[in-house]
């Protein structure tokens, strides 16, 4: 009955979530209209109904007591032979403005998700997916609170990414104390759920029109799960490029154009682990892409000064950052796409898997080069969030997801 986050749901995986339980999530996160949709009866419509339906007929109940959930995650991480275990928890979470210093940003939004969400929100009264929040914790005092001891009472389920997620309710109050007064004076970054986030604001202000107390203060709360960004577990893998479409693209003037900012190294060995091992390598002290193109693949390191051509509206923190060296020189100065058709994806997607790069270089003819990235480190995401400034965006990948429908936090 669980799902991935609705952003992360494919045509193929909704109708094989549509096809696996009548009471599936999807029903509802993103569902399929029904018949003809009108002003009053729509996506949204048919899922607050599908909603009230479930909790009337008892599928979906009421804790009756104060909880939280430890939440476990156990998964290899893609390309390795490393196996992790994230911990984190769900519990709600005051909305702050990211005015008040509270809650830190790391990623700018769009207005069609947040639109798309606020009418489901409106509809169903109703959170269905956890916000992904950062905060520090050395000490890891809730982790060994929450998961140091031999519990029996996990309930458990493996996704499609042969992930292991396991939940566990704490009804404890001792506990609850305990959590709630190491969390009160943490700062949080959003890992994941930034569209939501807004969403629930933007909810929130509508909400202070209504009448009902309870409601209104209910409004003001958010369902997120806490992850501790100084424990092991916490995996951020890089999003890859690929550009098609331009019609006068040219790998020799690419290359050549290129060399002004670059130093250029064809790769003699093309394999998915060799080139991202010399990718890796060379990312330790540079700017580093490897270039994926028809003639062969390049190690491109950034030159000395490159960096002045980043526009002014970058901070020095932002310049050191891979992906806005890849947006401002080699997307926006040497191939011209511009900022705006990157944000509507023209000419450009994006892909977590190596293999499927190189093999769309290799077999798609619309595919003019691809650019193979290292990952962004949680110290220059905690940086950036914490100086109030953004990454592109797709510059985070924070593997795994959160999977939907595990709670849900409903407003009355």
């Amino acid at each position: 009955v669980v799902t991935q986050p609705y952003d992360k749901i494919s045509p193929q995986m909704q109708d094989s979530y549509y096809k696996s339980n009548p009471y599936n999530l999807v029903r509802i996160i993103l569902g399929r209209p029904q018949g003809e949709e009108t002003e009053n009866n729509n996506r949204y419509s048919q899922a607050a109904d599908h909603f009230r339906t479930w909790r009337r007929e008892g599928i979906l109940s009421q804790d009756s007591t104060p909880s939280l959930y430890a939440y476990s995650q156990r998964f290899s991480v893609p390309g390795t032979l490393n196996e992790v275990e994230r911990k984190g928890f769900i519990a709600l979470g005051r909305l702050h403005e990211y005015s008040e210093g509270i809650v830190f940003r790391h990623e700018q939004t769009l207005a069609k998700p947040k639109s798309d969400r606020l009418k489901l929100l409106r509809a169903t009264h109703a959170h269905f997916g956890q916000i992904f929040m950062l905060y520090s914790d050395p000490a890891q005092t809730i982790d060994s609170l929450l998961f140091d001891q031999d519990h029996h009472e996990w309930q458990e389920v493996s996704d499609e990414y042969g992930v292991l997620h396991r939940v566990r309710r704490i009804t404890e109050s001792s506990i609850l104390n305990i959590v709630s007064a190491e969390m009160a004076d943490r700062k949080l970054i959003i890992a994941d759920g930034h569209h939501r986030y807004e969403t629930a604001l933007t909810f929130r202000s509508e909400a202070q029109a209504c009448s009902n107390e309870a409601f209104k203060q209910n409004a003001t709360r958010v369902m997120m799960t806490f992850v501790n960004m100084d424990s092991p577990g916490l995996t951020i893998l890089p999003t890859h490029r690929v550009v098609f479409g331009l019609p006068n693209f040219d790998v020799e003037s690419f290359l050549r154009k290129s060399k002004d900012l670059y130093e250029v190294e064809e790769l003699k060995k093309t394999g998915e682990s060799e080139v991202m091992k010399r990718l890796a390598e060379s990312g330790k002290n540079a700017t580093s892409f490897a270039v994926v193109t028809k003639k062969g693949v390049f190690l491109f390191r950034s030159k000395a000064g490159s960096d002045a051509h980043i526009g002014k509206e970058f901070s020095s923190r932002q310049r050191k950052l891979d992906v806005v060296n890849l947006h401002s020189l080699l997307l926006e100065r040497v191939l011209g796409i511009s900022r705006e058709q990157v944000i509507n994806q023209e000419h450009i997607r994006y892909a977590r898997s190596v293999s499927e790069v190189l093999a769309s270089v290799k077999d798609d003819p619309s595919v003019n080069v691809a650019f193979l990235m290292n990952a962004v480190s949680i110290e220059q995401v905690r940086e950036i969030a914490f100086s109030g400034e953004v990454l592109p965006q797709k510059s985070t990948d924070f593997y795994p997801k959160l999977l939907s429908g595990l709670t849900i936090y409903a407003l009355e």
